[in-house]
């Protein structure tokens, strides 16, 4: 029988580094508003109202994701998630099962629209930038996620790029997949600023 929480290493840690994007205060545990607060994070970065369409795409699919976590772990409404839950959770929804497409895939796609900051569906240093901040990583990271990801060296990736590059980040256990770059060197123990976590986290 296959377990459905069995990862590799490499998916280990990819998903929890993931945990700490959300876990911005630290505490060991993640809940629906650490979710939001890292699309409010995206949206005030990228200038974006939340009534936009592109505002409204990514709040509405991080509630559908986080309702599906919670449902895949039969957690309930209000639940909140461990380290181990939500790599379980991600684990069986998204690298083993099919709900990558309803449910993950509508949030990748989304912060791929609002990189496109001018809508000509390319993403460069300056989105990637604003990206990586979003998600409190080093400074630096951006840089190095488009020297890995830019293929043509046009110093620019475009949006579908970027949406298969999250899909490889979340998903793949390939460790030559270009994805596993989308947030700078996966064994880089600065990967998450030690300085943003610290002025994120509740007194």
């Amino acid at each position: 029988m296959t377990d459905l929480t069995a990862l590799s290493s490499l998916q280990d840690l990819k998903l929890d580094r993931a945990f700490a994007h959300l876990d911005v205060d630290g505490d060991g545990h993640i809940e629906r508003e650490d979710v939001l607060a890292l699309g409010a994070r995206l949206l005030i970065g990228f200038g974006e109202a939340p009534t936009s369409s592109k505002g409204q795409d990514l709040v509405a699919s991080l509630d559908a994701l986080w309702d599906g976590l919670l449902d895949e772990l039969d957690l309930g409404r209000d639940g909140r998630l461990t380290t181990d839950d939500f790599r379980d959770g991600m684990a069986e929804a998204f690298v083993h099962g099919g709900s990558y497409d309803p449910l993950l895939g509508p949030v990748v796609d989304a912060v791929a629209r609002l990189c496109d900051t001018d809508d000509d569906g390319q993403v460069g240093l300056a989105d990637l930038r604003t990206l990586h901040e979003a998600f409190g990583l080093a400074d630096g990271t951006a840089e190095q996620a488009l020297a890995k990801l830019d293929l043509d060296g046009s110093g620019r990736i475009t949006t579908a790029e970027l949406s298969e590059a999250a899909r490889e980040y979340y998903t793949s256990d390939d460790p030559e997949a270009l994805g596993n770059w989308l947030f700078g060197p996966i064994d880089s123990s600065d990967a998450v600023s030690e300085s943003y976590l610290a002025s994120q986290r509740r007194p």
